[in-house]
């Protein structure tokens, strides 16, 4: 029988849930590195001993760890991040320049095929890569170096590249998206890279069309098809057909189209999630009532998914990397909220109970299914 492992990442550690392929009774381990802030923890695809997590904070720095029998021991890897080529500013928010500055790991990609390989996304933007089980790392500084980096500013959060999609069917091709820069494609392994934001419209940049300057909170896509991207952004789910070239809103009759969250379903390549909260200025739910969003035409037509989550007086929001999908049938879908809940649904969306509820701030929710 199949298990299911929800990997959590907190403000003072990192818990990881087991269920079977129920869904229904789950056990809790941790916190592991309790009271250090777990800003992603992710498991191998392809090795469900391997897990890999990044602490960030004032008093360590960024430091990564690894786990090879699921959890159970932490070995610390790495804390050798550095820029290539150190030189050169970004804008600030006042469009002065700025210098780059390495700060925190928001996101960790470990590859599809081979369990030591492993992508992260940084703060000031940038990706880096591993081939030794993230114990050196390499910045992939064609996306950094690209004409329009002097042109990024950082979002709210700071100037995080938060996302990376890499291309199960092609693996010279990787996404990436920034805040507050835009969405970014390599069709070459990370040598170049191309902006993919045409079709954003955000009025709050001088121009609303331009190529970079767009708030992209996440993108998520389907394995099986690739080339169809969702996005969840400052304002607007959009959705694109072409790898990301052409963008067109499918926002339609939901209640808000602000968000962080964006998933797919694991078998069903046109049903796609989001959690809407109320606005830019007030992170939580339309009129306190905590509502996952299901749109099973690719967008447009969105159906409210509320059984078993609170319908009043809930204020939590639930950040970008905080909504996961496992690869049951039917498939699961999870996520956490800053008030430290984890909610899931063991048949896709239906219903939902709260696995746990009473951890620190939910920062990262991803899931592993165990043979």
């Amino acid at each position: 029988m199949s298990q299911v492992r929800v990997l959590v990442g907190t403000k003072k550690g990192a818990f990881i849930l087991t269920s079977d392929s129920k869904r229904q009774q789950w056990e809790v381990s941790g916190p592991h590195f309790g009271g250090l802030e777990i800003y992603h923890i992710k498991g191998s695809p392809v090795d469900p001993n391997r897990i890999y997590a990044s602490q960030a904070g004032d008093w360590f720095g960024q430091v990564m760890h690894r786990s090879d029998d699921g959890g159970k021991t932490w070995e610390t890897v790495s804390n050798n991040f550095a820029y290539e080529g150190k030189t050169g500013t970004h804008a600030w928010y006042d469009g002065t320049p700025h210098p780059w500055e390495f700060k925190r790991v928001w996101h960790l990609e470990p590859s599809p095929t081979d369990k030591d390989t492993v992508y992260a996304g940084v703060e000031d933007a940038a990706i880096f890569k591993s081939t030794d089980g993230g114990q050196s790392w390499k910045e992939l500084s064609g996306l950094r170096n690209h004409g329009t980096g002097p042109q990024w500013q950082p979002g709210a959060g700071g100037m995080c590249l938060h996302t990376i999609l890499l291309d199960p069917k092609d693996p010279d091709r990787i996404y990436v998206a920034i805040s507050a820069a835009g969405a970014f494609r390599t069709d070459d392994g990370g040598k170049s890279w191309k902006p993919i934001n045409k079709g954003l419209r955000s009025e709050y940049i001088p121009d609303p069309d331009a190529e970079v300057g767009h708030c992209v909170h996440r993108i998520a896509l389907h394995p099986t098809r690739p080339d169809v991207l969702f996005m969840q952004k400052h304002w607007d789910v959009m959705r694109s057909d072409d790898a990301g070239d052409n963008w067109y809103e499918v926002s339609g009759n939901l209640p808000s189209d602000f968000g962080f969250v964006v998933d797919v379903h694991a078998h069903e390549p046109e049903t796609v999630y989001v959690i809407p909260i109320k606005s830019d200025s007030e992170h939580y739910p339309p009129e306190g009532k905590l509502r996952v969003y299901r749109s099973r035409s690719g967008g447009e037509e969105w159906e409210a998914l509320s059984n078993g989550l609170p319908q009043e007086n809930c204020y939590h929001n639930i950040l970008r990397d905080a909504m996961a999908v496992d690869t049951l049938k039917p498939c699961g879908v999870y996520f956490g909220t800053t008030g430290g809940q984890v909610y899931a649904s063991a048949d896709a969306g239906d219903n939902w109970m709260a696995i746990v509820s009473d951890l620190p701030r939910v920062l990262s929710v991803e899931v592993q299914t165990l043979p």
